[in-house]
Order: structure tokens, then sequence, then C-alpha cells
């Protein structure tokens, strides 16, 4: 049993459409301290090359709910033009589909949450890793 008295997150992102890390996202972590209290900005990194954000703030002691935000859209539209054909983002408006997604979800004192974003233009999963 841990003695901590905050939890701690970490999290990575698997582009599926390349079956690739997805390197470059910005996200951006935030924590609350009850369901009703106002959200705390605490900071934010970049997905490296292996899709891991290795250097996220750590959480305030109290914290109950965390929220991951993570900017995609720059991500998928440096894809599309490194690409320089019509991408199947593209297909529609050319506008992403997903321009961000926010994953928020309760923690407890002294657990660690891995969350991992499967990401494709189109659609999104998470989950809670080990």
């Amino acid at each position: 049993m841990s003695t901590s008295t905050t939890a701690s997150v970490s999290t990575h992102i698997l582009d599926t459409s390349l079956g690739r890390p997805a390197e470059g996202v910005a996200v951006q972590l935030a924590a609350r301290s009850g369901r009703d209290a106002e959200w705390q900005a605490l900071g934010g990194s970049a997905t490296d090359a292996d899709g891991r954000c290795k250097d996220l703030p750590a959480l305030p002691e109290g914290a109950t709910h965390v929220r991951l935000d993570f900017a995609v859209e720059p991500y998928f539209e440096k894809k599309q033009a490194d690409a320089q054909q019509d991408a199947p983002a593209n297909r529609d408006s050319g506008a992403v589909f997903f321009p961000e997604v926010a994953i928020t979800f309760a923690v407890q004192p002294g657990e660690h949450y891995h969350v991992p974003l499967l990401l494709n233009p189109f659609g999104y999963s998470v989950y809670r890793g080990s």
C-alpha cells in the first residue's frame, strides 16, 4: 500500500491509423478537489518520439478528478502536410473531425493512473493502463 497523499498521472498516444506513436501532441493537465470544485490548470507537456509525456506536472494534494486535454488538430494537420496527399481526415470538409480530446477521470490518493489515448482521424479510445 502506498503512503503517498497524492495520485500521479502518465499518458501516451498511439496513432492507430499509422500504428505508430503520435509525436508532438500538446497535453494539458488540470485537477480539482471535488465534483463541484473549480478546475485548476497545472501545466502540460508534449508527447515525445515514443508518444509519451514524461514530464507532466504533479497533482496537488486532495485532487479527486483529473482532466487531460490533448490538442490533436495540429498533429493531424502536420501529418496531412507531410503526406502531401488527400489524407482520410481531409475527405469531408478539410477540417480535422476531432480537433481536441478531453478525458476526465476520478483518482484516489496514492494511486498511479496511466491513461493511453488510441487515436485516428475519425475516432479515439482511452483506457486505464498500467
